[in-house]
């Protein structure tokens, strides 16, 4: 009995503390709804982050580009408008970070 409480509790404390492990970027992901067109590394709608990881590596410019795109929303190359992104300056930047970064 002792044993199925305790696995119970560890089991509600890893569900329940996840979403408060994730940080400003992915929570505002979640908000805008980003996953509907966008994954971390296959492409649905939209390409994934992690082709545009390996479409911007070693570019400088890349992290603003991205930013001023969430930012400003419209045509990105060939695809669809892209939806502004209602968030903070920071938080897009933190948004443009985590794209960067997926591998």
């Amino acid at each position: 009995m002792k044993l199925a409480l305790a696995i119970a509790a560890a089991f509600a404390t890893v569900s329940l503390a996840g979403p408060a492990l994730a940080g400003p970027a992915e929570d505002i992901v979640a908000k805008e709804k980003c996953n509907k067109c966008h994954t971390e590394k296959t492409t649905k709608k939209g390409p994934s982050w992690a082709s545009i990881a390996v479409k911007y590596k070693g570019k400088p410019e890349a992290a603003e580009k991205i930013f001023l795109q969430l930012k400003n929303g419209g045509q990105v190359g060939d695809e669809e408008d892209h939806k502004k992104v209602k968030a903070s300056d920071e938080d897009l930047k933190a948004i443009a970070a985590l794209v960067l970064s997926a591998k």
